[in-house]
């Protein structure tokens, strides 16, 4: 048999953004909530209540479990824990804080990690993050208008 040692050193990841988008809150978080939109084209499913998952959904029964709603305030706070997309040991906290003033909605976003996070993770979820929130803006205020 032969062995690979790969990452096998804890690492911590924090990812923060911040958007300010021109649709009221209620759009904002109707498009978080209902569309979840990610890079990519990549589907997910969220169920939009304390334990609900977060999950990509690949047809048949099959995909990848994102992690479980841990706190849902609509619509200012929407808190979610589990592995996101990564498939190996780590624990991850995601928390999207809302805030409105004059008709404007800022997002306040984070995605903190701890794990065996690889170094594709670590150099790719900050860039994925970001066109992630560059997409809820334009849907939102796509749809406001």
């Amino acid at each position: 048999m032969i062995a690979t040692e790969i990452d096998s050193e804890i690492q911590v990841l924090h990812v923060k953004k911040e958007i300010d988008i021109a649709a009221p809150i209620d759009v904002v978080w109707n498009v978080i909530i209902e569309q979840m939109p990610l890079p990519n084209e990549m589907k997910t499913k969220l169920e939009p209540w304390v334990g609900g998952r977060w999950f990509r959904d690949l047809g048949n029964n099959t995909g990848h479990l994102w992690g479980h709603i841990q706190v849902i305030k609509p619509p200012k706070l929407l808190e979610i824990v589990g592995p996101m997309m990564m498939s190996y040991p780590v624990a991850s906290h995601v928390q999207y804080r809302l805030t409105e003033e004059g008709g404007k909605t800022h997002i306040a976003f984070q995605h903190q990690a701890i794990g065996l996070i690889t170094k594709d993770h670590r150099e790719g979820v900050n860039q994925g993050w970001g066109q992630h929130m560059t997409i809820i803006a334009k849907l939102a205020e796509a749809y406001k208008k």
